[in-house]
């Protein structure tokens, strides 16, 4: 138990995914799982346990950003021994090649973010995601006929940039960068310093450069396609 988490040891499985939205973590609890339970409610932030084709899953809300996710995240590793930790979310694109609906593997994550940054000088730390989740993510997709993309994501602390569009991210979509979200590089960082297996799987909802969306039921549909394939991976099913 914790300041924000009062689960109690062995309520969670060593496989987690982790979306923002607690309203999500409840969503794929209970359009997924057999047999949900909750496991915590500390400020809202979600988490719930149960089973996904016969084998132990969690999920557990982080909230928005990096340091709301390093806080879950460090404490699900160091309080809870989780072993296993994917990202589902959303993401803005940063390429034209990637479409609304597209998922983006994140194989690695670029970051503004100070708590990347400042834990590593003079040097600059890359974090990746763990190859093997990032292989069976990659053939499931390809098995199940999803439009994927795998490449490098942009972990930003901030949302609204002074800049409109494109400009507030230089020359990172030169550079390959194929979305912006809020989270995977912290992720990437933590699970890199405890050893365990991390991955980010995020939706592209909106494109920064053709102004494209998905609709609500758009939007919906993907995430069913985004979170069925974390559970294979995260379970090994």
């Amino acid at each position: 138990m914790t300041p924000h988490n009062h689960a109690k040891p062995g309520d969670y499985a060593e496989a987690v995914l982790l979306p923002g939205d607690p309203l999500r973590a409840k969503w794929v609890a209970e359009n997924f799982f057999d047999n949900p339970r909750q496991v915590n409610a500390v400020r809202n932030c979600l988490g719930f346990s149960g089973t996904w084709k016969g084998r132990p899953v969690s999920v557990q809300a982080t909230g928005m950003g990096q340091p709301s996710l390093s806080i879950y995240v460090h404490e699900l590793i160091n309080v809870y021994g989780v072993q296993k930790l994917i990202r589902v979310g959303t993401a803005g694109g940063l390429n034209a090649r990637v479409k609304v609906r597209d998922l983006i593997i994140a194989q690695g994550a670029s970051t503004d973010s100070g708590i990347v940054k400042d834990g590593f000088a003079p040097f600059a730390f890359a974090p990746l995601a763990d190859f093997g989740l990032l292989r069976d993510s990659v053939e499931r997709a390809e098995k199940a006929g999803l439009a994927y993309h795998v490449g490098n994501m942009l972990s930003s602390d901030v949302f609204y940039h002074l800049e409109p569009g494109l400009a507030g991210y230089g020359r990172l979509p030169a550079h390959g960068i194929l979305g912006v979200e809020m989270e995977a590089a912290a992720l990437y960082t933590l699970a890199a310093r405890f050893d365990r297996k991390a991955l980010a799987i995020c939706t592209m909802t909106d494109c920064l450069i053709t102004r494209a969306e998905l609709s609500a039921d758009e939007r919906q549909s993907s995430l069913r396609d985004m979170t069925t394939l974390a559970l294979d991976v995260a379970v090994g099913a």
